[in-house]
C-alpha cells in the first residue's frame, strides 16, 4: 500500500524552494491515496498533474494507479490482461492484431448525451426562437454538469485500477502540440490510445508550466459488478454522459467504451477543446484529412479537407491515383490543425498518431494502402471474425473461402450473407499506427506543419451538388463550409439516411458558438500577412435515376485533385456559375478512365433543386444561428438567392 501523503515530509525541504509552497502543501495533504500505485512515482508528477490525479483517485476511488509509460513492455501486459479478462481476442492469421466485441448498446458517439458547460449559454451555441429544435451543441451550466458528475464518478472505479495517460496531440515538440492527461479505468483505452497519440514519458516530460488538458474516463461499472458485462465489455448505457468544460480546459466521460466516448484526445480535446483553444489563440481545429500530391513534374501542394464521418476522409487521404505520374501521400486522416506561419502561409499538423477508420467498405479496391496498414498492430472493433483467424466486414471485397465460418459481431457463429444482419456493425473500426502506412507524407511529423494551399469541403448528396466547383473567395468558401449538407452515417446514432445540415462537417463537435466560430473563420483572412487557401467543395457521391452512383471514386478521385491542383496554380480551366466556379468542358483530365462517365450529369445544376438547397440554407441559418450569424455570412446567403433565382 502507499499512502500520497508521505509525499508532503518527504520532500517538505525541496518544496519549500518553490514560489508556491502553502497551496501545493495544502492541496497534496488534503488528498490522500491509500491504494497501491502499481507503476510509475506520484511524487515524480509536475505538482499540477498530480494534484490532478489526486483528486481524481479520491473521487473515483480506484484500488491502484498505474503511471503510463507507453513502452512496449507495458502495452504487451495491458493487451495480455485485456486478453485474460476476455474484452479482445488474438487474431491469429496476422502479427499482434486482436479483436474487441462491444457491449451492442455501446457501439458509436452519444451526440444527445454530449454537452459543453460554460457561464452562459450563449457562449456554447446561438440564440434560436421558441419551438425551434436545436441542432447545434447540447449546454449545461457548470453547475448542473457538476451535480451530473455527483452522481456518476463517486466510487466508480472501485477495484479498478486508474491509468494515468500522458499524451501528446502532435508531434511533441511542435509549436502546435498541445499535452492531455486522460485517467480512465480502461485497459483497452490506454491501448487504444498509445495507437491514437504519442502517449507516455516523453509526452509527460513535455508538460510546461502545468499546462494540460484535463481528461477523466470510466466505463461506470465498479467491481464486483451488479450483472455480468455483455460480450465482458463493462459500460453503462443508461448513465453515460460525455462534458466539457472549455475554461477549464477539461473532459469528463462516463459509462461508455467506444472509441469516439473514450479516447478523449480524438473529438473531445482534438476538435471540442482544441477549438476554443484555437479560438483564444488565432488558429483552426478543424475535421479535416491533410494530404500531399504530387504532379508528374515533381510539384507538390498540401490539401486539407472536411468530410462528414464514415464519407471517405480515410480513402482520399490513402488515395491511389490512377493518373500516371500523380503520386499522394497521407499527413492524417481526421483531423487538422492550422495555423498561419510568420511568412502568412497557413501550415497544419495531423494530432493524432494512429487512424481510428470505419471498417465496413474498406478493401484493396477501395483503399488498399488503409488495407496494408492495418495488417499488423491493429485492434479492431465490432467487426466479425472468420474461423482461421481473419476479421471480415461488408464490401471487403474478399470471398469467404469454402468451409470457412464467419462469427458475425453479435456472436452468430454461423452467420452467412443471407442471415438478415450485417456480419459487422456499420460503425465497426480499426485502429492502426499511421507510421505503418505505406504513403504516409516524409513530413507528416514535421514540427512546423505542412502548408495548406487548397482547402475542401464535401459529403454525401444523391442528387443537384456537382462533382466539384470552386468558391469565389474566402468569404464564400466560408459560406459554403457553412451550408454543407450530408447523408447521416453510422457514426452516431442517427438512424437511416436523412439529409443533414453538417456545416464545416463540425456540427457534433463545435466547442462554442457556431456564430463566433464562424467570425473566428472569416478573420483568418484580415490577420496580417495572411494568404489564405483557395476553397473547393466535392460530391464523390451523385446518382443517376437509377439510382447508381455517376461517379466512380476512389482512385479516380485523383482526377478533381489534378483539377484543383491546377486552380490552385492558377490555370484558366474553370467557368462561373451561380454557385461558383466548375471546371470548363474537357478540364478534368479523363484519359485512362476504365468507366464511361456522365460528365454532363455530373455537373447539371436543376434550377428547381438549387432555389430549393438556398431555402434549406436560409430555413437553417435563420433558425440555427439567428442573430449570431455574422453579416458577411447573410451577404453570401443573399447572393446565392439572387444567382439561383436567375438560372
Amino acid at each position: 500500500m502507499y499512502n500520497v501523503c508521505t509525499i508532503v515530509t518527504r520532500n517538505l525541504s525541496a518544496l519549500k524552494q518553490g514560489a508556491n509552497v502553502y497551496n501545493t502543501l495544502r492541496i497534496t495533504s488534503s488528498r490522500c491515496f491509500s491504494g497501491s500505485v502499481l507503476q510509475g512515482d506520484l511524487s515524480q508528477l509536475d505538482n499540477k498533474v498530480r494534484q490532478y490525479v489526486l483528486d481524481k483517485a479520491q473521487l473515483c476511488e480506484p484500488d491502484s494507479i498505474h503511471i503510463c509509460d507507453g513502452s512496449e513492455a507495458e502495452n504487451k501486459t495491458l493487451l495480455s490482461l485485456l486478453e485474460k479478462d476476455g474484452m479482445i481476442k488474438k487474431l491469429s492469421a496476422y502479427d499482434n492484431c486482436w479483436l474487441a466485441t462491444t457491449d451492442p448498446n455501446d457501439v458509436a458517439r452519444v451526440e444527445s448525451k454530449t454537452v459543453i458547460a460554460t457561464q452562459t449559454e450563449r457562449e456554447t451555441r446561438p440564440q434560436v426562437k421558441d419551438g425551434v429544435t436545436r441542432q447545434l451543441n447540447n449546454w449545461m451550466s457548470p453547475e448542473q454538469l457538476q451535480k451530473e458528475i455527483k452522481t456518476r464518478f463517486p466510487g466508480c472505479m472501485k477495484g479498478r485500477t486508474m491509468y494515468v495517460i500522458p499524451f501528446s496531440m502532435g508531434p511533441i515538440g511542435s509549436p502546435l502540440a498541445k499535452i492531455g492527461i486522460e485517467l480512465t479505468d480502461s485497459p483497452y483505452v490506454v491501448a487504444s490510445m498509445r495507437i491514437m497519440t504519442r502517449m507516455g514519458t516523453a509526452a509527460m516530460g513535455a508538460i510546461k508550466g502545468g499546462e494540460f488538458v484535463r481528461c477523466l474516463h470510466s466505463v461506470g461499472q465498479p467491481l464486483p459488478m451488479q450483472k455480468p458485462a455483455v460480450n465482458n465489455w463493462p459500460c453503462n448505457p443508461e448513465k453515460t454522459f460525455i462534458g466539457h468544460l472549455p475554461d477549464n480546459r477539461e473532459i469528463v466521460s462516463f459509462g461508455s467504451g467506444y472509441g469516439g466516448n473514450s479516447l478523449l484526445g480524438k473529438k473531445c480535446f482534438a476538435l471540442r477543446i482544441a477549438g476554443c483553444i484555437a479560438r483564444d489563440e488565432g488558429w483552426l481545429a478543424e475535421h479535416m484529412l491533410i494530404l500531399g500530391i504530387t504532379n508528374p513534374a515533381g510539384k507538390k501542394k498540401y490539401i486539407a479537407a472536411a468530410f462528414p464521418s464514415a464519407c471517405g476522409k480515410t480513402n482520399l487521404a490513402m488515395l491511389t491515383p490512377t493518373i500516371p505520374g500523380y503520386k499522394v501521400e497521407c499527413v492524417g486522416d481526421d483531423i487538422a490543425w492550422m495555423k498561419f506561419d510568420a511568412e502568412g502561409r497557413l501550415r497544419a499538423i495531423n494530432p493524432e498518431y494512429g487512424f481510428f477508420g470505419v471498417a465496413p467498405g474498406t478493401s484493396a479496391k477501395t483503399n488498399m494502402n488503409a488495407m496494408t496498414t492495418i495488417a499488423t498492430n491493429t485492434v479492431f472493433t465490432n467487426v466479425a471474425e472468420t474461423s482461421d483467424g481473419r476479421v471480415y466486414w461488408e464490401d471487403m471485397g474478399v470471398d469467404i473461402p469454402k468451409g470457412t465460418k464467419v462469427t458475425s459481431w453479435l456472436g452468430d457463429k454461423d452467420w452467412t450473407p443471407e442471415s438478415g444482419k450485417p456480419s459487422a456493425h456499420p460503425n465497426s473500426r480499426f485502429c492502426t499506427p499511421a507510421k505503418q502506412c505505406p504513403i504516409m507524407d516524409p513530413a507528416w511529423e514535421d514540427a512546423k506543419g505542412v502548408p495548406i494551399e487548397a482547402i475542401v469541403f464535401g459529403g454525401r448528396r444523391p442528387e443537384g451538388v456537382p462533382l466539384v466547383y470552386e468558391a469565389f473567395s474566402w468569404q464564400h468558401g466560408v459560406f459554403i463550409g457553412a451550408s454543407m449538407r450530408s447523408e447521416a452515417t453510422a457514426a452516431a446514432e442517427h438512424k437511416g439516411k436523412m439529409i443533414m445540415h453538417d456545416p464545416f462537417a463540425m456540427r457534433p463537435f463545435f466547442g462554442y458558438n457556431f456564430g463566433n466560430y464562424l467570425s473566428h473563420w472569416l478573420g483568418m483572412e484580415k490577420r496580417p500577412g495572411a494568404h489564405v487557401p483557395k476553397i473547393f467543395h466535392v460530391n464523390w457521391f451523385r446518382k443517376n435515376d437509377a439510382g447508381k452512383f455517376i461517379w466512380p471514386g476512389f482512385g479516380e478521385n485523383s482526377r478533381v485533385l489534378d483539377w484543383i491542383f491546377r486552380r490552385v496554380d492558377g490555370e484558366d480551366i474553370a467557368r462561373e456559375t451561380a454557385i461558383g466556379h466548375v471546371p470548363k468542358k474537357g478540364t478534368i483530365d479523363m484519359k485512362g478512365c476504365d468507366e464511361k462517365v456522365d460528365m454532363a450529369a455530373l455537373f447539371d445544376l436543376p434550377p428547381a433543386f438549387w432555389q430549393r438547397e438556398a431555402s434549406e440554407i436560409r430555413k437553417y441559418l435563420e433558425e440555427q444561428v439567428g442573430q449570431d450569424l455574422p453579416k458577411e455570412m447573410k451577404a453570401e446567403l443573399e447572393g446565392l438567392e439572387g444567382r439561383v433565382k436567375n438560372m
